[in-house]
């Protein structure tokens, strides 16, 4: 505990100084009498750090994916120094619920994106459902955090920064005699009110512009689907326009807007259609929907230890997932996740893997096929 406080302190000048500027980033200061457990919406990688500014005196243990701990020695001094909690993506969590417990039992400060995931299309996701009940039963206070402007100043499919206003502040302190007066769901449902960003509806209200050259591109890594032509696969973010090979090209402007504005004006607007047009969608049996190379299967093993199965191609068909040699059919995935843009991770029974691609594309596409066939 002593060597986290002395690190952080540390960490608190460096990212102040250096890092929360290139974001423009404000973080408005917390009071807050720890233990807390502090859930927030998660947009871009560099959040944890960012929000940390909120706490200056205050270090906390932030729950992280478990891909993090599997680089060594590297894994080994983050464990050492930050002591954050793995969790396993696309799995039921129960042993990172547990670790959150003992460590706000232990004094200590815990942070959770509970969203699961970074936002792809500007909008706060709901909370895993037994979020609420994890706050309440953690006999800890509980502080509820938004961060705003994150989405326009570094979206998820991008690489780019593109500062304008980026701001961080607690929106609720709930002391543990008022949630033991509430019921899990109450809580879950709290939670999600306080943390819920709608990155459009704010842009809308303040005008900011967000300036960077090259805005629309990487956009392709979350956006696949052309409204014009209807192809999967054939739209790309050249400059700061989205183009197809039908002929569309529509502008992301610098303040994350589309122009023309229709079909959509919104990146959450082309998403929602996008996943129900691929819900909707008929494909031929045994015909493969979408594919793509350069990938590499592992399967994950309990202390983070890895295993090489498979190479090759990546195959979506109507009922399976393929990678090389080996075939997942879609029943029998129970949860699928991604970790930045190019990991994709699934677990089957007791099993968990991961499959990596080696170049740039859209893997998110084989997310939204599972979610679409999983409902």
């Amino acid at each position: 505990m002593k060597l986290r406080k002395l690190v952080w302190s540390f960490c608190y000048w460096f990212i102040r100084c250096f890092i929360a500027p290139r974001f423009h980033f404000e973080a408005e200061p917390a009071d807050v009498q720890g233990p807390f457990l502090m859930i927030s919406n998660h947009v871009t990688p560099w959040d944890p750090l960012l929000l940390g500014l909120s706490f200056p005196k205050t270090p906390m243990r932030y729950v992280a994916s478990e891909h993090l701990f599997r680089h060594g020695w590297v894994s080994r001094v983050i464990e050492r120094l930050a002591g954050p909690i793995p969790r396993r993506k696309a799995s039921s969590g129960a042993d990172t619920v547990k670790a959150c417990l003992r460590a706000l039992r232990d004094g200590e400060n815990v942070g959770i994106f509970a969203e699961g995931d970074a936002c792809w299309d500007g909008l706060s996701h709901e909370v895993f459902p037994a979020t609420g009940k994890l706050a309440r039963s953690s006999g800890a206070t509980l502080v509820t955090y938004r961060l705003e402007g994150g989405y326009p100043t570094l979206p998820r499919w991008s690489k780019k920064r593109r500062p304008g206003k980026m701001r961080g502040h607690v929106v609720g302190v709930y002391t543990p005699e008022e949630l033991k007066s509430m019921k899990g769901p109450e809580i879950t449902a709290l939670i999600n009110r306080d943390i819920f960003e709608d990155a459009w509806a704010r842009q809308r209200a303040e005008h900011v512009v967000y300036r960077a050259e090259d805005r629309a591109e990487g956009i392709e890594k979350g956006f696949f689907l052309c409204p014009s032509c209807r192809k999967i696969g054939t739209l790309r973010g050249v400059a700061n326009a989205i183009k197809c090979s039908c002929g569309l090209r529509i502008l992301y402007t610098e303040q994350g807007f589309l122009e023309p504005s229709e079909p959509f004006e919104t990146l959450a607007d082309w998403d929602a259609w996008q996943y129900e047009s691929l819900r909707t969608m008929e494909f031929p049996a045994g015909v493969p929907v979408f594919f793509d190379g350069g990938m590499t299967l592992r399967g994950i093993r309990v202390g983070h230890g890895e295993e090489e199965l498979a190479r090759g191609e990546l195959t979506q068909y109507p009922d399976a997932l393929a990678c090389g040699d080996r075939r997942f059919p879609l029943t029998e995935i129970a949860s699928m996740a991604m970790v930045k843009a190019n990991i994709l991770l699934f677990s089957v029974g007791d099993d968990y893997y991961e499959i990596r691609a080696d170049h740039e594309l859209c893997l998110r596409k084989y997310l939204l096929f599972w979610q679409c066939s999983s409902r």
